[in-house]
This record gives C-alpha cells, sequence and structure tokens, in this order.
C-alpha cells in the first residue's frame, strides 16, 4: 500500500524542492500535517491534508489567491497535488503574535493595530466570490454544538433543549449579523505571524483561513479579541474596537452589539468544538481552554440583545467546573 510519505516524497520530486531536508512542524486542530523543508539555505512548508480524511486543499488555494490578490499575506502557492492532498507553500516564519507577544509585551498594541487594519483592508475589498453565506441557518446550528458535546458529553443529551435554543436563537442572529464581508472564521494570535520586514497590512501572515464564508463583520474581531488561546486585555479590545469602528464610519452601540451577538455564536461553538475534540478525537489539551471561552461567551451572553437566549444558556448548560472538565478529558 501507498503511504502518504510515498506520496509526498512522489509530489515533492516533481517540484525544485526534492531533496530537501524535512522536518516535523506542529499541527493543528485538523487532520491536517505540517513539515518544513530546507534545500539550499531556503525553506518552505509542506502541507498534507489526507482527503481520506475530510481534508480539500482547494480551498486553501482559492483563498490564498485572494487574499493576495486584495494586498494581504497569506503563504503564496508554490506547488499543489489536489488529488493526493498536498500543498508546498511559502514559510512565513515563526513568529506567531502570540509568541512575539510573549517575547515583547511592549508590541502587543502595535501588533494588534496591524491586524485590525487588515480586517478593515479585507472588508472593504470586494467579497471573495462564490462564499456560502454564514448567516443565522447556519450559525444557530453550528452554535447548538455545545448542546451536542459538552452539555450531552458532561451531563447527558437534551434534544429538546437543543431545538428550543437554535429556536431562540436564530431570530437573534437573523436581527444582528448579516453577511456583508468575507470573514476567515480563525483570526486569532496563532493564525497571524508578524512580518516587520513587510509594509502596511503585508506585515501580518496569514494562516487557516480555508473555511472562509461571506459574515459579519464583527466576526473576525471577534476571533481576535475573544481568543481562546491567550487574554486580550480589556482596554486593548476595546481601543482596536475603536479602531475598526473610526476607521469603518461605524455607529459603536451598533457594532458592539453585533459584535456579542456574533460573540455569543462563536464561542459557543467553541465550547462544542473543545468538547468534541477532546471526547472523539483524543486532543485533551483543548479542555484546558475552555473556561476561558465559558467566560468570553457570558460576556456576551450579558448583552440586552442576546436577552431571547441568555437566560436558555444559562440554565441549560453546566459551568466548567473540574469535574466537569475531568469528564470531559476521559
Amino acid at each position: 500500500m501507498t503511504t502518504r510519505e510515498d506520496l509526498a516524497r512522489t509530489f515533492l520530486a516533481g517540484t525544485s524542492w526534492a531533496g530537501a531536508e524535512i522536518r516535523p512542524l506542529a499541527g493543528d486542530a485538523s487532520n491536517r500535517r505540517y513539515d518544513r523543508l530546507f534545500l539550499g539555505g531556503d525553506s518552505a512548508v509542506l502541507m498534507d491534508a489526507p482527503p481520506d480524511r475530510d481534508e480539500d486543499v482547494r480551498p486553501f488555494v482559492a483563498v490564498a489567491r485572494y487574499l493576495q490578490g486584495i494586498g494581504l499575506t497569506p503563504p503564496r502557492i508554490l506547488a499543489e497535488d489536489a488529488g493526493n492532498g498536498f500543498l508546498l507553500i511559502e514559510d512565513l516564519g515563526d513568529d506567531i503574535f502570540a509568541r512575539v507577544v510573549e517575547r515583547d509585551p511592549s508590541c502587543e498594541e502595535a501588533i494588534y493595530a496591524a491586524a485590525v487594519d487588515v480586517l478593515i483592508a479585507l472588508h472593504r475589498a470586494a467579497p471573495m466570490p462564490g462564499l456560502a453565506r454564514f448567516d443565522a441557518g447556519e450559525m444557530a446550528p453550528l452554535a447548538a454544538l455545545v448542546y451536542d458535546w459538552y452539555l450531552g458529553e458532561s451531563t447527558g443529551p437534551d434534544v429538546p433543549a437543543r431545538a428550543a435554543f437554535i429556536e431562540a436563537f436564530s431570530p437573534v442572529l437573523s436581527d444582528h449579523a448579516e453577511c456583508s464581508v468575507t470573514v476567515l472564521r480563525d483570526y486569532h494570535a496563532e493564525n497571524l505571524l508578524w512580518l516587520p520586514e513587510r509594509a502596511g497590512v503585508a506585515r501580518v501572515g496569514l494562516l487557516d483561513f480555508q473555511d472562509a464564508m461571506l459574515g459579519d463583520p464583527a466576526y473576525d474581531l471577534v476571533s481576535l479579541l475573544m481568543d481562546a488561546r491567550r487574554d486580550v486585555p480589556e482596554d486593548l479590545a476595546s481601543a482596536m474596537i475603536a479602531r475598526y469602528v473610526a476607521a469603518q464610519g461605524l455607529d459603536r452601540d451598533a457594532f458592539e452589539t453585533r459584535y456579542h451577538v456574533v460573540g455569543a455564536q462563536r464561542n459557543l461553538r467553541i465550547l462544542g468544538v473543545f468538547a468534541r475534540l477532546s471526547r472523539r478525537d483524543g486532543k485533551k489539551h483543548y479542555v484546558d481552554l475552555i473556561p476561558r471561552v465559558w467566560a468570553h461567551m457570558m460576556r456576551s451572553l450579558a448583552h440586552p440583545a442576546l436577552a431571547p437566549v441568555a437566560a436558555r444558556v444559562r440554565a441549560d448548560l453546566p459551568a466548567p467546573k473540574a469535574a466537569i472538565l475531568d469528564r470531559l478529558r476521559r
């Protein structure tokens, strides 16, 4: 049987990177694998996305080319084998935002401002053609993953509660979330790279954008500022919202309503996803992030626009205390 390693070697043999030294890179929450290649003083990254594990490199390629076309910095596509699930892409380095800020906290505001400027540029551009709509009909069932995996795997499934949640949340999303811009949907400090040698919005390298959809302008700002993996200071988050609102000429109160509505949706979904990653996929470390996500979710649910759904969520979902988290790990 042909292995993924055999297929990768065959793919690389048809590129200028045949014979490169290969070193593994850290993976992500998906089934994709990454290796860094070294050859003659240069480096590149090999993405291995097995089609038989529901991976598809074609959306990554399409979104990368769109982003590059509007002046942003995704990795350049150096070679591709969509049939077997391989991409050779530009190596943008290791300076992810989270690591840069850990090394030098004084740069946090500057690099977050650059990330917000990327969203401003993205939202001023015409949306990528052909994107699926990230509307209430899509968002509400995704938020209900919290009932399937966080609630279902901690205290037991509750099908009527799940249905009632979707019924309550759908009109809130319809009223406050629109589909007007390209949203990358995983725009946070471990998917952004700092490239200070470049200029303007090109200083922010972009990763993990293959799930882009047509959605609400607040969504990627929520991803950035309600980060599941690191604490973003409240004053910094407020300043970044103000930066976006001022640049786009928006009413801040109206925008913050949308910010909290899509923030509740995103964090409810993430609670479900992290529980699923632990229980189904054996990636137990995601459980450690759940308390932070819960705090984000509860903060958004306090907004008056979410009153139709907040009481139900508080009644249905147990807080992530030690016993719940231990059960999710097991």
